[in-house]
């Protein structure tokens, strides 16, 4: 049999082993977490950076050929919308 002060011991290192196990997976996942957030919004912004470069490349392309997209506006004319629809798709 072991003597009180060698399981003393024992019961110590074990439970200051669970404590520091903890402890050190906690700041493991809260490192993660904050990069996984700094991965999120850079693919975020990545995503609207692109977003913008289309938008900006689809109205530059859509400006010498002259015909009206908006629906309100009161030259708007359907057929030439869906004929150059049909050109660009084609």
């Amino acid at each position: 049999m072991a003597s009180s002060t060698v399981n003393v011991a024992r019961y110590t290192a074990l439970l200051s082993g669970v404590f520091y196990g903890i402890s050190h997976r906690r700041s493991l996942q809260k490192a993660h977490d904050q990069d996984k957030e700094h991965h999120a919004i850079h693919q975020r912004e990545q995503l609207i950076s692109q977003a913008k470069a289309a938008w900006r490349q689809k109205k530059e392309s859509g400006k010498g050929d002259g015909v009206i997209t908006d629906p309100e506006d009161p030259r708007f004319d359907l057929e030439k919308v869906i004929a150059k629809w049909e050109k660009e798709y084609q």
